[in-house]
């Protein structure tokens, strides 16, 4: 396995790697897709249908398709209350939006932009639909985000969240998605649109302050009183992303020493370090991505970022530099649970099946249930609505988690929250998040992780998908007995598309990607480097087996050949 690690990571962008927006524009609306190649379709992931228009996987026709689509599945479920509608920083958002409006207008749906044409976080979208729908039984609201999360600046992204807040899960993306596909296939016939001009004048379209109502409600999710008598001093980096006049706001609203270091809106985000592989990529996890920020960080007591549409957060401590994701989730849970009285006895953590097993041994410390369930925050929508789940994280630096009293705060992702949680934890415990960490580590053991990806054909991801536990013939992983084997999260049941396989010390989760030709194996041990790389070794060796058991010809599964390490920040 090689590092793969490009020799720009972590360096200033090159003139050679920024897009050029103008051509990209020019063929959203030029190129058309062809519905009858695969990657041309509309294609729903984990969040949404996402692509880039030089590919022909994003452009005007897709978005003319779901937006379409998305008004038929409206009238067919009867949601006939206010629609609102956000956009990101990505380049291909502006011209998405006004689609989407054309065919939304045209279709007489009520819809919710931005007052002032401001940027709209992720999170503002799901606090916009749950406060409207907020003891409504009828007129309910939901919503639509374009935005590619934090993908490279050529891609472009549209997300539909239903009247529950969240991202749609699989029953609703899936019928919006065979409905946009059949649209493609007529040639858009039965796509009803408008002129942007008189769609942006229609009675239908409406401004809505998603700014200050967001801003103006988080005193009733973090102690935000707290934050400002300690003083304590906060750097942020937007990274040119949608909450990048959130911030000032939230500072002015609150009194906070906040600063925010990078002001900067630029579609080819020039001013960003490269990622790993050598592309720009606005991943607030990333310490190649966050490499500025990183550099500034004994500047302040605590600093953090968010990605484009400001739904996954990045922590920078004093003490030990951009915390791994999964460490600030252990943190952040093991000081909620402590700090928030009015949640109740019964509220349990949401973690997905590839996150650190330190979240296990926090649960258990703290008396909480654990609620493990597959990759996406889908499965977390339904928990943190009753208020069942107080928390829900995702490995990939995705959190959210309730109000003060117990009640939905958002039902996606929201970074913003997260990270000024972090200043709450600093200025309620007296440290900062990375040392909170190493106390754990004291408590719990030193959990180290890892990620390893392998080129997979799409059969191969399916036969992975389709594994089951009587396939994994190994009774041992790295010297320890293997404990259980799961297909199927224990927290619902759902199946999670590959295998987790667990010892007392170590386990690894290996799963197909759903935008790559890839699979993905994820290892963890509380026994040292050593440790990790023998389940990581054995991991490979145990689902190359179980492949090429299950293919046609021994020989043509060979994912090993050209593994690779991600390496973590």
């Amino acid at each position: 396995m090689s590092t793969a690690i490009s020799p720009l990571a972590g360096k200033p962008a090159p003139q050679s790697l920024l897009v050029d927006v103008r051509q990209l524009l020019a063929v959203y609306a030029d190129l058309r897709p062809d519905p009858a190649v695969p990657a041309q379709r509309v294609a729903f992931g984990t969040s949404g249908h996402r692509g880039s228009s030089f590919e022909r996987s994003f452009n005007e026709w897709h978005v003319l398709a779901i937006s379409q689509a998305i008004c038929e599945y409206r009238k067919d479920k009867g949601i006939d209350g206010p629609l609102y509608l956000g956009i990101d920083t990505h380049a291909l958002s502006q011209p998405a939006f006004e689609s989407a409006l054309e065919v939304l207008a045209a279709n007489g749906v009520e819809t919710m932009i931005a007052k002032d044409g401001e940027f709209t976080p992720t999170p503002a979208v799901s606090h916009a639909i749950l406060v409207c729908n907020r003891g409504r039984a009828s007129g309910l609201a939901d919503g639509i985000v374009i935005t590619p999360s934090h993908n490279p600046p050529d891609n472009g992204g549209f997300k539909y969240n239903p009247p529950n807040g969240g991202p749609a899960d699989t029953g609703v993306t899936g019928w919006i998605e065979a409905r946009a596909n059949a649209l493609l296939e007529a040639g858009l016939k039965g796509v009803r649109r408008t002129p942007f001009a008189q769609a942006r004048r229609a009675a239908t379209t409406r401004e809505h302050d998603f700014l200050d109502a967001y801003v103006s409600d988080l005193c009733n999710v973090l102690d935000m009183d707290a934050i400002r008598s300690a003083g304590i001093r906060m750097g942020v980096d937007p990274l040119g992303g949608a909450g990048v006049h959130y911030w000032a706001a939230i500072a002015e609203r609150w009194g906070l020493e906040l600063t925010v270091v990078n002001e900067a809106v630029d579609p080819t985000f020039r001013f960003m370090t490269v990622d790993w592989d050598g592309r720009i990529r606005m991943d607030p996890s990333s310490s190649y991505a966050m490499r500025n920020l990183v550099g500034l960080k004994d500047r302040f007591d605590i600093a953090f970022a968010c990605d484009t549409d400001h739904d996954r957060h990045g922590i920078v401590t004093r003490s030990a530099g951009l915390l791994p994701s999964n460490h600030y989730l252990a943190v952040a849970i093991h000081y909620l649970f402590q700090n928030r009285p009015k949640w109740g006895g019964q509220a349990a953590v949401g973690k997905t099946v590839v996150s650190t097993r330190m979240i296990d041994r926090v649960a258990a410390r703290l008396g909480r249930k654990l609620h493990e369930v597959p990759v996406g925050f889908k499965w977390y929508v339904e928990g943190l609505l009753d208020g069942s789940l107080g928390f829900g994280g995702e490995e990939s630096a995705g959190a959210t988690f309730l109000r003060l009293d117990g009640a939905v705060w958002t039902t996606d992702k929201d970074g913003i929250v997260p990270a000024l949680l972090s200043a709450e934890i600093t200025a309620r415990m007296g440290r900062d998040p990375g040392e909170i960490y190493r106390e754990l580590t004291r408590e719990f053991g030193e959990c180290l992780s890892d990620r390893v990806e392998a080129p997979a054909t799409p059969e191969q991801k399916r036969m992975l998908s389709g594994l089951s536990p009587q396939q994994i013939l190994s009774k041992d992983l790295a010297g320890e007995p293997i404990l259980s084997v799961l297909s199927r999260a224990p927290g619902n049941g759902a199946p999670i598309g590959g295998l987790k396989v667990i010892a007392e010390n170590g386990w690894f989760a290996a799963r197909p990607s759903g935008t790559e030709n890839i699979y993905k194996i994820y290892v963890e041990s509380f026994r040292g480097e050593q440790h990790l790389r023998r389940i990581a070794e054995e991991a490979q060796a145990i689902v190359d087996a179980a492949l090429a058991a299950g293919a046609p010809d021994a020989n043509s599964h060979r994912p090993a050949r050209g593994a690779r390490r991600v390496p973590e920040p």
